[in-house]
């Protein structure tokens, strides 16, 4: 029963990572028509009518909850991350641009010493330092582009409100929070979406439609898998995204990556798999290596 239970959850885990997939292309199809902050702003908008719903049906007393002030900063942090994550796919592969996204959780590592005075365990110092080589080896010279920039720069702001979210009351309502939220990167994004306002055609509304339901359907079926097993028996199926994107990249946008570029991902990836997943990755690499070649 219990291995059925980790087998319905990395499937979730693996719909999951499709669905956000799926968001990436219809971001990278936008190709840069709206204006980032416009985007920014008229998603944050139909995201916060997806939500109004489910906050209403709340008890009154849990309307507040998420309305403070480490709520606003996150706010401020996801209009800029959304910001550099559409430049960043519209500019990069589907492919480079997540594997910069991957390198929020190695970000988190000095921040967390730094503002939540952790003490992490010689490994993640270990994995972290790995991770960083994968990030240099993506972005050599021959191969760089200034989206990958802004790309780390997404990944940054995603470190930053990751680690705001400790700062969070424990037993805070999660809709509440969704809500104060997605409210407080309106006046922002409005803001700097006013600088370079256009007119939007229905069918780009249409894509950014599409790239909330993804998004919301993802986080869905993320918090579905996690309630059916522990962390550490499907944490690597999230790895799959990776893999979606590479191959969506390489069909409907002729992005095939280059052998380094690939050494580079695995070498950002492979250090956060959890230790059980990491040993049996290594463990079939030797096997492979190991296997002599048939004679002709």
């Amino acid at each position: 029963m219990q291995q059925k239970s980790v087998s319905q959850a990395i499937l979730l885990l693996v719909l999951a990572n499709l669905l956000a997939s799926l968001s990436d292309v219809s971001l990278k199809v936008l190709n840069g028509e709206v204006p980032t902050f416009q985007y920014v702003f008229i998603r944050q908008i139909i995201s916060l009518l997806f939500i109004l719903p489910f906050w209403l049906k709340l008890p009154k007393e849990k309307y507040k909850e998420g309305c403070c002030k480490i709520t606003f900063w996150r706010a401020q942090f996801i209009v800029g991350g959304s910001a550099c994550a559409m430049i960043a796919i519209t500019h990069l592969t589907l492919a480079t641009a997540n594997a910069m996204f991957y390198v929020a959780p190695l970000m988190m590592l000095p921040m967390s010493i730094l503002l939540l005075k952790e003490t992490p365990p010689l490994g993640k110092y270990i994995a972290t330092g790995i991770g960083f080589v994968g990030v240099l080896i993506v972005l050599r010279p021959e191969q760089f582009h200034w989206a990958a920039i802004v790309a780390l720069g997404s990944a940054l702001t995603m470190a930053f409100t990751n680690i705001f979210i400790r700062r969070l009351p424990p037993g805070q309502h999660l809709i509440s929070t969704l809500f104060w939220t997605t409210l407080m990167t309106l006046p922002l994004a409005l803001f700097l979406a006013l600088f370079n306002w256009q007119a939007v055609s229905l069918t780009n509304i249409l894509w950014i439609v599409a790239i909330n339901v993804f998004v919301l359907g993802y986080h869905a079926l993320v918090v579905i898998a996690y309630k059916k097993a522990a962390v550490s028996s499907i944490a690597l199926a999230e790895y799959s995204g990776l893999a979606f994107v590479t191959l969506f990249g390489i069909i409907w946008f002729d992005e095939v990556p280059d052998l380094f570029t690939a050494i580079g991902i695995l070498l950002i990836v492979i250090p956060m798999m959890p230790l059980p997943w990491r040993k049996w990755f290594f463990k079939r690499l030797v096997i492979t290596a190991e296997i002599p070649e048939k004679k002709v």
